[in-house]
């Protein structure tokens, strides 16, 4: 009597095991607390702002002073309540389009990794195409032609952050989908929706976890730049890119309209990477760009 011989797919506990450790680490903890704050700014700033958003309280570029902590921006505006004001837009747009980046990267990812027909070279044809572009020659491009809404800059954002989450996710299923259990789950007859989502999803998750503080950083650097240039979001809105770039002619009267948002964009970065290290760190893995 021949006995059925079962291939059973490994537990995925890495995830829960590994979630206190790294946040245990001086790298996670560090990241953890810089990244808390910076979203606090974001989030509670409107609420405490000592002044309106738009509204003159002295000379334009003046040093810090009575009633206005950071000094005024090169409209006489106070600093610290822009700043306070300018975190919404950011975690807001950087959210946004990498949550995109990471769905549509994945579904392409794994689709071209798992599929053994044209579609595999026909999908990365054309991740190909958009990795050769310049990311900020694609956004300026398509913020010349779609105009200057959030929408335009976050599509733009992640048409040139998808592809290289796509190859990382593709590798990681053509490796995976070789495995004894994947092989046994097609062959039970699962579908490949089923496969992807109960077989490799969960055994490439640590790889996609690491690589989220290179994407989430160069989404803040590209989103930064538009706005510097002038061409994400407009006057009299604020956010902490936007504020580089207005108050660049007062730095040497006022440093600070320049520095404290550059800063707290530099923050918001390192925080993700770090976060990110640690995780990779602690299984094992390496989470560098595509």
């Amino acid at each position: 009597m021949t006995q059925e011989v079962k291939i059973a797919s490994p537990p995925v506990v890495q995830l829960r095991r590994t979630g206190p450790q790294f946040l245990r680490t001086a790298q996670g903890a560090v990241g953890s607390v810089t990244l808390l704050l910076v979203i606090c700014v974001a989030v509670i700033g409107p609420l405490v702002a000592p002044h309106p958003l738009n509204q003159p309280i002295g000379l334009p570029g003046a040093a810090p002073g009575h009633g206005a902590l950071l000094g005024t921006d090169f409209l006489g505006r106070d600093v610290l309540s822009r700043v306070l004001y300018g975190g919404p837009y950011v975690l807001e747009l950087t959210g946004i389009t990498i949550a995109l980046t990471y769905v549509i990267g994945i579904a392409v990812g794994m689709t071209a990794g798992l599929t053994r027909s044209f579609i595999d070279p026909l999908l990365m044809r054309v991740v190909d195409i958009f990795i050769t572009f310049p990311p900020l020659l694609l956004l300026l491009l398509l913020i010349s032609g779609a105009g200057h809404s959030f929408w335009v800059l976050a599509i733009g954002i992640v048409l040139v952050l998808f592809p290289g989450v796509a190859r990382i996710v593709r590798t990681g299923t053509l490796e995976v989908s070789t495995t004894g259990f994947v092989e046994a789950a097609v062959t039970r007859g699962e579908r490949s929706f089923a496969v992807l989502r109960r077989e490799i999803l969960p055994n490439i998750a640590p790889s996609i976890i690491a690589d989220l503080g290179v994407r989430f950083s160069s989404a803040i650097l590209l989103a930064a730049s538009v706005n510097f240039l002038g061409l994400g979001e407009q006057p009299p809105a604020t956010n902490w890119g936007l504020m580089i770039s207005e108050n660049l002619e007062i730095i040497s009267t006022n440093i600070w309209s320049v520095l404290v948002p550059a800063l707290l964009l530099s923050l918001l970065a390192i925080s993700v990477n770090l976060i990110g290290d640690a995780y990779s760190r602690s299984v094992g893995r390496s989470g560098g760009p595509s």
